[in-house]
This record gives structure tokens, C-alpha cells and sequence, in this order.
């Protein structure tokens, strides 16, 4: 006979009293029930939270605090550092070449996603802003949805509490609990000007839900501005004038996702539903500037993840054992709420981990890139622990060039132009363009990914060690591009 620990008895009682268990194509109709709100950032390194080490004081207040009353990971992952497919792997639990969304791509019609399956089992789903990149392909997956352009651009923190509270009416008059995904569209670019309020152009009344209706008028202001003098430059860029100007209007771009999340939370609490709403909050990918954003580095796809759960959830505290991923994020919602795990995915549950329990295979994760927004290939793919990362760019060939979204703005301009007279910039911009075949960094003395270590001979059997664990990763996943990693690997070898 197993024996349930009382505490721990007594929490399952609270959150899930009169829950029949249910199998994947049976409606579970809870009550009561927990709720979950999903809530996501755009393009915001994990580096930029306060809690998680930010270099700028003040940025995250309201994200601070939520990790006060939460579990926070710090190592977790995402699994493409690009919006749309990594939203795809958020909401299907499987890798991109297991869910059809290599990058701007649909998911496959009969992969089962989480909001549906949610619904099956009686839950009002809902998503605010990035409509278009969670799940393009089903219109229906959620029962509720506002875009970016009633959003203000998912810029406005009173639209999102105003859409919030009608949908939280809805799931109550409709007595089902509910899954709410609030996606924040900062700090994605374009940066906040750093305007006063005074000085910006507003529209009144809510905007139409066509592009056409924002033309013309500016963002809200965040409740901070910062100046450049206040900032940090990231260790993979260098420190120039302009480099520091955008990333002040970056920086000043988190401390509006800021303000959206506090109002959030605040909207949560006046509704009532605080106490039983498990609250997830995590960034998609790290910064829209070179050497984060679409690609494979530890500033890519590093996350600020995290989890609260009054009741179950111990607040303040900070996982360090555990590498988790996106790919972990559907199997962990639906293990929390007692739902059946959807078929065919590729990840795992990582809910005992909330009960400061220590699990197996959360020791690595293994992260790709694919089609960009381009719609050009540049596959990429790695493996990293807490201490070492190997990444494979099966396109680099010594003169194909590198080039994505995040090169646009002020910082890769700057960099080029440092680089006429500066050999660190100049080193740092061909780097950036022109990759080698393989890369191998510590981490752990090196986060910024500056020194790469596959020419040290010191390295070379944990270089061969981790080149196995990616292609044993692959392999286990189905990724097609194993025969030619390995391939590659046998030919680096006979040199």
C-alpha cells in the first residue's frame, strides 16, 4: 500500500476534490479546478529579469516579484530560439521535425495541441497577442482571442486587463476553469523610443483588429525610461555608443512587459481566481540582436521560467538541478491538472520537480534552428548541460554568409563600423556572418560564448563526448539531419 504524505494529500484534496479521472477522449468537467495562465514575453534574455543576475537595476519589478511567490529555474530552456516554432513546441510537447513547424510553417492538422486538448477535457481557452504565431493553423484551438492590434501593438497593459477580465467572466459564466496564454509582443523591436508620455500620440478607444488602425500613432510609455548611462552592454557585443542607445531602448522595452505583467496580476487577484491559478511565466528566446536570437548559443535559448502554485509551490525558491525545456511544457500543465498526456511527445513532465523532488534526463537539452523568417534554411543544432554546449551549423561552409532579422536596428551596424578599428568588433562581426562547421564553449566560465574551444586538444575528449550525446539525441527524436551530422563528425575526426 502506498501512503500519500498528509501535507501533500491535503493539497490534492484542495485543488482537485470532486476530479473524476479522465482518459484523453473523455470531457473532464472539474469542480473546482485549477486554472493555468500561461504568461510569455517576446525576445527577452533571461539576463534581463532581476532575479535572474540583470546587470540594470529596476527593470523587472513586477516579474521579481512573482518569483518571489514562485519556483525558479535557472537552467531552463526553449527549444528554438525563434517565436513561431518555438511557440509550436510550447503548445505540441514534440521537436519541430515531429510537429511540422520547422519555423513559420503549421503544425501538422493531426498533431493534438495543448489548447485543444484542454478543451476536450472542459477547460475555456484563451489567448492575448501573438495570435498568429501560437497556433496559425487553428483558428479554433482557443474559444477566446484579441491580437496584437487590439493590444496596442501588445503594448498596452490596461487593454490586456480589459480583454483578461472579459474573458475570466466568460469561463465563469460558462463554469468551466480556464486556460489563459498572455503573450507580451515586448521587448520585441522596434525598442521603445524612450519618449516621455507627454510626448507620444495615442489612440483613444480600442483599435480594430486590422494593422491599418495603428498607423500613425506611437507605443505607451513604460513606467521607466532608461538612459544610456544606466545600462549594460551584453559580454558578446562590444561597448559603443550606439550599441549602448539600443540597448537602452531594449531595456526600457522589458520595463513595459514589466508593467503588462503587474497589471496581469493584478487583474488575476481582483477576479478572485488567484488561489487556485497556476501562474507560468517564461520568454520565447533571448534578445533580438546578434549572437542570441535564432540561434544556438546559451543566450539564445536561455529562459527566465517561472512556475507559482499557491498551495503546492513553495514561494522563493530556486531549482539548480534541473535542465528543463519547452519542449517539457505541455507534458508539465497537463501532469498538473491530472489530465492524460497527449500522444506522440517528445517531452517530459517535470511536475515532481515543483515538490523539490530530483528527477532523471533533466541533465541537458538538446535545441535546433531551422527556416527563419526569411524563409532561408540555416539548420543549426546543440547540446549543452550546466557547464559545456556543442552546437553543429550544418550550413556554415567557410563563405556562406549569416544573416536574420536581428541584424537590423542600430547594435550590428555599429558593430561593423567598430570593427574598422577595433579587432575584438571586427573578430566578433565575421564570427557572427561566417561560422565554423562546429563550435564547443564552457559556459560556465564563458556565458557569453566569446572563446570557442574546438581547436583545444585538452578538450577533445569531452568535444567527442558531447558530439555523441547530440547524434544520440537526434536519433532518438527522429531528426533527419543525423546521417550527415555523423557523417561530418567521422570527417573532422580523419583529419
Amino acid at each position: 500500500m502506498v501512503t500519500i504524505p498528509r501535507v501533500l494529500f491535503a493539497v490534492c484534496v484542495c485543488a482537485f476534490s470532486g476530479v473524476a479521472r479522465a482518459t484523453e477522449n473523455q470531457p473532464l468537467h472539474p469542480e473546482p479546478s485549477l486554472n493555468v495562465l500561461l504568461i510569455t514575453a517576446d525576445d527577452m534574455n533571461r539576463d534581463s529579469v532581476g532575479v535572474y543576475q540583470c546587470p540594470v537595476k529596476g527593470t523587472t519589478p513586477n516579474i521579481d516579484r512573482l518569483a518571489s511567490q514562485s519556483m525558479r529555474f535557472q537552467h531552463a530552456h526553449v527549444t528554438v530560439a525563434i517565436c513561431q516554432p518555438c511557440r509550436a513546441v510550447w503548445m505540441t510537447g514534440r521537436y519541430p521535425q515531429n510537429n511540422g513547424a520547422l519555423g513559420f510553417d503549421p503544425i501538422k492538422p493531426k498533431i493534438p495541441t495543448l489548447p485543444e486538448t484542454l478543451r476536450k477535457h472542459g477547460y475555456m481557452t484563451g489567448v492575448l497577442g501573438k495570435t498568429r504565431h501560437v497556433i496559425p493553423s487553428r483558428t479554433d484551438a482557443f474559444d477566446y482571442s484579441r491580437n496584437r492590434w487590439e493590444l496596442h501593438n501588445g503594448r498596452d497593459k490596461d487593454r490586456y486587463a480589459q480583454f483578461m477580465k472579459e474573458f475570466i467572466a466568460k469561463s465563469k459564466s460558462a463554469g468551466k476553469p480556464f486556460f489563459l496564454m498572455v503573450n507580451l509582443h515586448d521587448p520585441h523591436r522596434p525598442f521603445d523610443k524612450r519618449q516621455s508620455a507627454e510626448k507620444r500620440k495615442l489612440p483613444k478607444g480600442a483599435l480594430s483588429k486590422k494593422k491599418k488602425s495603428s498607423k500613425g500613432f506611437d507605443y505607451p510609455a513604460p513606467s521607466r525610461i532608461f538612459r544610456s548611462s544606466e545600462i549594460g552592454v551584453p559580454g558578446f557585443l562590444v561597448d559603443v555608443p550606439e550599441i549602448r542607445e539600443e540597448m537602452a531602448r531594449y531595456y526600457s522595452s522589458v520595463r513595459r512587459a514589466d508593467d503588462v505583467v503587474g497589471e496581469v496580476l493584478k487583474t488575476l487577484k481582483a477576479s478572485g481566481q488567484e488561489k487556485n491559478t497556476i501562474v507560468m511565466f517564461l520568454s520565447d528566446h533571448g534578445i533580438a540582436v546578434p549572437f542570441a536570437k535564432t540561434n544556438c548559443w546559451l543566450h539564445s535559448t536561455a529562459t527566465p521560467w517561472m512556475i507559482r502554485w499557491p498551495g503546492r509551490v513553495k514561494p522563493g525558491t530556486v531549482d539548480k538541478h534541473h535542465m528543463i525545456s519547452g519542449i517539457d511544457l505541455a507534458p508539465t500543465v497537463l501532469d498538473a491538472l491530472k489530465i492524460p498526456p497527449m500522444t506522440g511527445v517528445d517531452g517530459k513532465s517535470f511536475l515532481a520537480a515543483l515538490d523539490g523532488k530530483k528527477l532523471e534526463g533533466f541533465d541537458h537539452v538538446y535545441t535546433q534552428i531551422n527556416s527563419l523568417s526569411s524563409k532561408k534554411f540555416f539548420r543549426m543544432r546543440a547540446i549543452q548541460d550546466k557547464q559545456y554546449g556543442f552546437i553543429w551549423n550544418e550550413w556554415a561552409d567557410g563563405t556562406r554568409k549569416f544573416k536574420n532579422a536581428a541584424m537590423n536596428g542600430l547594435t550590428w551596424k555599429a558593430l561593423k563600423a567598430a570593427g574598422e578599428s577595433n579587432s575584438k568588433a571586427a573578430a566578433r562581426a565575421k564570427h557572427f556572418q561566417i561560422r565554423k562547421r562546429f563550435e564547443f564553449y564552457d559556459y560556465s566560465s564563458d556565458p557569453d560564448a566569446v572563446k570557442d574551444l574546438m581547436g583545444d586538444t585538452s578538450k577533445a575528449k569531452l568535444i567527442s563526448k558531447y558530439s555523441k550525446l547530440l547524434a544520440s539525441e537526434m536519433t532518438k527524436h527522429n531528426d533527419p539531419l543525423v546521417k550527415k551530422l555523423e557523417l561530418q563528425l567521422r570527417s573532422r575526426e580523419s583529419k
